[in-house]
Parts: C-alpha cells; sequence; structure tokens
C-alpha cells in the first residue's frame, strides 16, 4: 500500500467512525416535532364540509304502503270532511289492488263497537276453513245465552227449550242484523276472543284490538259489572240508570280513551282491500262473506246513502252507547264497487260526538260520493 493510499484509507475510517457515533448518541426528536415535519391532509367538518339535505330524504316507517299517488282531490275532500266534522273521527279510504291509502286520523284507535262483528265471522269460517267447523252445524240457544241492547234472537232463545238453528244462520244474523246473541254464539263457537285475535294476527293484520265480548265490554263501558239477568228485557237499561252520573262518565271516559275493542281506520281498510282480494280466507269462505255483506239492513243512511248508482256497497256497522249529549261508536266499514270493477275499502268511524245522526250521516256519505267523484278507471 502506498502511503497516499494509507493516508486515504485512514480518513475514510475515521469518517466512518463519526458517522456511526453520531447515529448512536444523537438525541430523538419528539414526536410532536416529527408529526409537525409531515403536513397531514385537513379533515372535514361541519364548516369545512357542510352537510347538506339530499333531495329525497328517507321516510319514516308507515304502516300503510304509500308507493302509489292517490288523486290529490280525494286527499283534499277526505282532510276537509274530517277536519269540519264537530267530533272525533277516523276516515280511511284505500283502493283495493293498489298501493295507496287516504287518511284522517288514520291510525288512531276507535271503539268498533258492532264492527268486530266482520272479524268474528272471518275466524269462524277461517276455522271452517281449516276442517274445525262447519256451517251446517247446529247450536241451541237458551236464556243463558242471551246478551244486551240488539237482539232479535232473544225472543226465540227465550222459549222453553230454546232455539236451536246452524251456525250459517247465525253468521247471516250476526252480519246482517248485527244480532249480539248470533254473534256470541258464533264467537263462542270460533274459539272465543284469543281465537279472533289469533287469527288477525296470522293474517299480519295489527291495530285492530278484539274485546272481552259483548257482555263485559257494554257492562264495563256503561260502569256495571255483568249479570246475566241484564239479558231479559229492560233490565240492563234500569240497572245503569240507576248508577250516578259521575260513575257513567267515567266508565265512558275510560272507554274512549283506551277502548279494548279500538281499531285504526287505515288498518280495517287494510284488512277489508286484504279480504276482496282473497288473501283473508279461502275463495269459498270469500265469497260467501262478501255475499252476507251485501245483504246488510243496518245503517242504509250511512256510507250507503252516498254510493251512487251503478256502484255496489257491502259493509258492517257499528253503534255505541250514547250518555247525552255524547254518541259514540258510530262507525260504517265495508268495500264500494264501482261499475268498471274497482274496489275502495271503506272506513268511516266516529268515537264521540254531539252532532245529531242526519250531520253524521251526512259525513259519511260525503266520503262515499268523494270516492265515487275522484275514481279514475284503471
Amino acid at each position: 500500500m502506498t502511503s497516499n493510499e494509507s493516508r486515504g484509507a485512514t480518513t475514510r475510517l475515521v469518517l466512518l467512525i463519526a458517522a456511526l457515533s453520531a447515529c448512536v448518541s444523537a438525541p430523538e426528536r419528539p414526536r410532536a416535532q416529527a408529526a409537525a415535519a409531515t403536513p397531514q391532509k385537513p379533515q372535514p367538518t361541519t364548516n369545512s364540509w357542510p352537510i347538506r339535505q339530499v333531495a329525497n330524504p328517507p321516510q319514516p316507517y308507515r304502516n300503510v304502503d304509500q308507493t302509489e299517488a292517490p288523486p290529490p282531490a280525494l286527499v283534499s275532500v277526505i282532510r276537509n270532511l274530517g277536519q269540519s266534522f264537530r267530533g272525533k273521527v277516523g276516515i280511511a279510504v284505500r283502493r283495493v289492488g293498489a298501493d295507496w291509502t287516504v287518511a284522517w286520523n288514520g291510525t288512531a284507535l276507535f271503539p268498533q263497537q258492532s264492527v268486530s262483528k266482520l272479524w268474528v265471522s272471518m275466524t269462524f269460517l277461517d276455522a271452517v276453513d281449516r276442517g274445525k267447523l262447519r256451517l251446517t252445524d247446529t247450536t241451541t240457544i237458551t236464556r243463558n245465552d242471551l246478551t244486551l241492547f240488539h237482539q232479535p234472537s232473544a225472543a226465540l232463545g227465550a222459549r222453553d227449550g230454546g232455539w236451536t238453528t246452524s251456525y250459517s244462520d247465525l253468521m247471516r244474523r250476526a252480519m246482517t242484523q248485527s244480532d249480539n246473541t248470533c254473534n256470541d254464539a258464533l264467537l263462542r263457537a270460533a274459539g272465543g276472543p284469543d281465537a279472533v285475535r289469533g287469527f288477525l294476527a296470522r293474517r299480519m293484520i295489527k291495530d285492530i284490538r278484539f274485546g272481552p265480548g259483548e257482555r263485559l265490554l257494554q257492562s264495563a263501558t256503561a260502569g256495571l259489572d255483568w249479570r246475566q239477568d241484564y239479558s231479559l228485557g229492560r233490565n240492563f237499561y234500569a240497572a245503569r240508570a240507576k248508577l250516578p252520573m259521575s260513575v257513567r262518565v267515567k266508565a265512558l271516559d275510560n272507554y274512549l280513551a283506551n277502548p279494548p275493542d279500538g281499531a285504526a281506520p287505515s288498518s280495517i281498510v287494510a284488512a277489508l282491500a286484504k279480504l276482496k282480494q282473497g288473501d283473508m280466507l279461502s275463495p269459498a269462505s270469500t265469497r260467501l262473506l262478501l255475499n252476507v255483506m251485501s245483504e246488510a239492513k243496518t245503517g242504509p243512511q250511512r256510507v250507503k246513502g252516498g254510493v251512487p248508482a251503478g256502484w255496489h256497497y257491502l259493509h258492517k256497522t257499528g253503534t255505541g252507547q250514547d250518555l247525552a249529549p255524547r254518541s259514540t261508536g258510530y262507525n260504517d266499514v265495508g268495500i264500494m264497487t264501482a261499475p268498471d270493477g274497482t274496489s275502495y275499502a271503506v272506513a268511516v268511524m266516529i268515537g264521540s260526538t254531539t252532532v245529531p245522526i242526519p250531520e253524521r250521516w251526512a259525513l259519511m256519505q260525503g266520503v262515499a260520493k268523494a270516492v265515487a267523484a275522484n275514481h279514475e278507471t284503471r
């Protein structure tokens, strides 16, 4: 090795040792300083990246499908009818086979009263469809089976030996005459209130309650404890009249505030639409029940009074107790069918009002006229 080469090697060795020494002994930079040395991309905030409303925000869950738009004029008329009526009222209209419902107070619960007979008949017919019962089977009605209020069959059941008839006859009397005793016998055969509730649940019908039966429902609404002798003559009326007015008012207020037989008008028209479409019962039972409903004798001046010529209406009414000046549970629900075959499920439910009957009729007929006037041929 030459002297120049020796000096060059020595120089390189010194530099290498110095570099290694610097790496080992140099203090570590603070982490904050190291991070500051590399600028980070700013993160968006509500100030630097404002949140904008989307054009079509998600809608809250609705019990009733609204994927199709109803006629705007019908929406306006139903709203005006509901707003202008002096009393608590629920109105719902649903076109069968479509996905829209027009409603006023459509999700509130209103007393059904005899509208609930519709669910009793459906439950019985469902049992027939499942082979559990037969319409031709018979039963005997005696004094112990009588109920109260409207029961044209009471005279038959009060006879010695009672009155034997078929379940088919009981259903027709319950639905067309709103006979409480016939309906109660049908309810017992079908399995009682729990059977009705179970049927509605299996058919995915929500917000339709079923009460404890006619005797217990009506006596509690009046402020009485049921006794079977109330079913005879005017005994119930006499016992009710003896109650202090404060007791009667409190009992009626409690009933209206949380009716055990309450139902939402929008739920009722949904169930009626399913019935018409054959989604509640077998084809044979569906035809039978719709035919029976078309023969109803009750409420000719309610919704039916506003149905125009050429249209058909099948229905079930309900009427609750009065305590002057209030009337309660004044209802009509059914299916209107246009000349072209298009059907509309309709429910008008007056929970409580002080207006006279002609004004109630005018409201119900107004709904029928609005449906017909805004019918769009499909």
